[in-house]
């Protein structure tokens, strides 16, 4: 009995895309802003940390001039670390850095969260590993991601061994590779919501949860297309999305789950949005998936703070507070009121006109006047954002980017 074509998945069928030519306008949301912005510097702090009291020896002195190339400061190594007094401590000829005991007391502490926590790691860069039709990772982007996924620095000697089942290294060392395939893990925190609060099926048109900042409207045949979106079937992230139509509706739900879900498995609910690209693309989400980020503003918030792009996801956040905070969080708060006691302390002593004491002064001579103007050098987020919006931002465009994406893709965004 000859065979009968393959019935296609309902997905398929479904009507080609619908997107009007409109665009969807970007508007400032001052509490997400904030979000992105108190963690400024964040970064750099944590790698210098990192490369005191990880990876350098006791008594973890390290010359200046030794610190990694790839810290990302903002402006002069020197002035940097000089901004830190509560964490840093500089000594002269030949200049050192050291860490305090208030910032070795709270790596401590990091450390028992990051040994507490590991079981939740392992699954989420596993999920992670899971999205990835190849099930496969470079190293060097989960390396980048390391601190939004909440990996410890050594996360390839501390983490990776202890789950032999879950991941592998490939021969050359450059790929990190899935071992074991969990079905019980493969269902998304989208899903999973709809389960604890009415049920869910497969195939059941889940909705996203959207929220837009105060005074934010919609066309209203833009909005009509959102509803009617809204009403699609849910294709989890984690199911093969290469059997629908390109350029659909139903593709565009799919790819607006990836990246939800890929946001979802950080500690912080959000990911520069160059990061967040270059892991779409090793997903294979579909040509022109940045502009889905601006096309649906109820899901994400694009940040301009930092002068980077920021992509927040809305619904893990009430006002610039995490509905869940994830234990890897309050360790990160806690070194954000260390910095901000660092500059307080550092303020004060500048405000005070003392005699310069004889450590200062010969570091002042090995460097000269280093950093003494570096402060003006620090960027200015509010200048910033009123120059994007005087370029007609709450006119329409929605990222700065727009047309960089495929000239194939609809310029909707």
């Amino acid at each position: 009995m000859p065979l009968l074509p393959r019935r296609q998945p309902a997905a398929l069928l479904l009507p080609a895309r619908g997107f009007l030519e409109a665009r969807v306008p970007w508007a400032r949301d001052r509490a997400l802003d904030h979000v992105v912005e108190r963690e400024g510097h964040l970064v750099p702090f944590l790698l210098t940390k990192d490369a005191l009291l990880v990876s350098a020896p006791p008594p973890h002195a390290v010359p200046l001039h030794s610190l990694p190339s790839t810290i990302p400061f903002p402006f002069r190594p020197l002035r940097f670390l000089q901004l830190y007094p509560s964490a840093f401590a500089l000594s002269p000829h030949p200049i050192e850095v050291s860490p305090t005991q208030r910032l070795s007391t709270l790596h401590a502490a990091e450390a028992q969260t990051l040994d507490s926590t590991r079981p939740d790691a392992a699954d989420r860069l596993l999920r992670l590993l899971m999205l990835a039709p190849s099930r496969a990772l470079p190293l060097r982007l989960v390396a980048r991601l390391r601190l939004d996924l909440g990996l410890a620095p050594d996360f390839t000697r501390s983490l990776l061994p202890h789950y032999p089942d879950y991941f592998a290294l490939s021969p050359d060392g450059s790929v990190l590779e899935l071992v074991c395939y969990r079905k019980d893990l493969a269902v998304s925190v989208l899903q999973s919501y709809a389960q604890r609060t009415g049920g869910y099926k497969v195939g059941d048109a889940v909705a996203f949860q959207l929220s837009f900042p105060r005074g934010f409207e919609l066309d209203k045949k833009v909005r009509k297309w959102l509803d009617d979106w809204q009403r699609l079937p849910y294709i989890s992230p984690y199911e093969d999305g290469s059997h629908l139509a390109p350029k659909s509706d139903i593709t565009e739900k799919r790819t607006v789950a990836v990246l939800h879900e890929a946001l979802s498995l950080t500690v912080g609910k959000k990911m520069e949005k160059e990061v967040l690209v270059k892991l779409g693309e090793v997903l294979r989400l579909p040509p022109g998936f940045r502009k889905v980020i601006a096309r649906h503003p109820g899901i994400f918030y694009m940040s301009h703070k930092l002068r980077t792009q920021t992509v927040v996801l809305r619904e893990a956040y009430r006002r610039q507070m995490l509905v869940d905070k994830h234990p890897m969080m309050g360790i990160r708060y806690q070194y954000l009121h260390l910095m901000h006691m660092g500059k307080e302390e550092a303020g004060k002593r500048k405000g005070k006109d003392r005699k310069v004491s004889r450590a200062e002064q010969m570091i002042g001579e090995d460097f000269g006047a280093e950093g003494a103007d570096d402060e003006n050098e620090e960027y200015d987020d509010e200048e910033d954002d009123d120059e994007v919006d005087d370029k007609g931002l709450e006119a329409g465009v929605v990222s700065e980017d727009e047309h960089s994406d495929d000239e194939n893709t609809e310029n909707v965004g």
